[in-house]
């Protein structure tokens, strides 16, 4: 374990007009113990789970990778601003991690490329060869099995979007072995049944009034493709 808590404080919230201090839930949870090793954020969209993750890649010196800055109509000036109103607090110091989800990998994978064309060595760290010459979802399993080897705090956002379901699996293999390790902390926002049965975990629920830890049989994933897989010809026949 390496961070224990993160404390939400309205009282500096510069609007609450605007996404996303005008989310309840968020509001009204003033903080989250993290006590195991991997945690994970479950919910609907729009819930608070990326912005939250995001916030906490912010608060805790952890860079995240993004692309070209595009021209928005009507951008919120609030949108990325959240980290400015929580605390955050360690067990042992600050340690290093990264902030994961598949939209800004490719933006890595690319820069990584460039930069190894200088220092070759730097492909060491992930796998000994180009992220980019690789499948996508290869790349990513390569990512994943190198990069979490060291010790650090790691968030990943929806890591599910680009890995099937044996792909799944294989993170879901890492994810424990690394929570055996006891190097690296995950946090990670995703709609993964699979992920979410990662053993020893601890999920957080976004979905309520504010956010509260519920099991694993109780998400809504969960019940979802169960009840899917039970009822699936009278489901696919009442699609109407």
């Amino acid at each position: 374990m390496h961070l224990e808590m993160v404390n939400i404080l309205p009282s500096l919230y510069p609007t609450k007009d605007y996404y996303p201090f005008n989310l309840k839930i968020l509001e009204q949870t003033p903080s989250i113990k993290f006590e195991t090793p991997v945690t994970f954020f479950s919910g609907e969209n729009g819930t608070g789970k990326t912005t939250l993750l995001k916030a906490l890649a912010q608060k805790c010196g952890i860079h995240i990778w993004g692309g070209l800055e595009r021209a928005r109509f009507n951008k919120n000036p609030y949108e990325e601003t959240f980290h400015q109103v929580i605390s955050v607090q360690w067990r042992n110091g600050m340690v290093p991690g990264s902030f994961f989800s598949s939209q800004m990998f490719r933006n890595f994978a690319q820069l990584l490329d460039e930069w190894a064309s200088i220092d070759a060595n730097l492909l060491d760290y992930f796998g000994g060869s180009s992220l980019m010459s690789q499948s996508h979802g290869q790349s990513l399993l390569s990512f994943f099995t190198n990069r979490y080897k060291i010790k650090g705090l790691y968030l990943l956002d929806e890591p599910e979007t680009a890995l099937s379901p044996k792909s799944q699996m294989d993170l879901l293999k890492i994810l424990a072995k690394s929570e055996r390790t006891g190097k690296a902390q995950f946090i990670i926002a995703t709609h993964s049944p699979i992920l979410l049965a990662c053993p020893g975990a601890v999920i957080f629920n976004f979905d309520g009034k504010c956010i509260q830890q519920i099991s694993y049989e109780k998400t809504e994933y969960f019940m979802f493709y169960k009840k899917f897989f039970e009822n699936r010809e009278h489901i696919l026949a009442n699609l109407d």
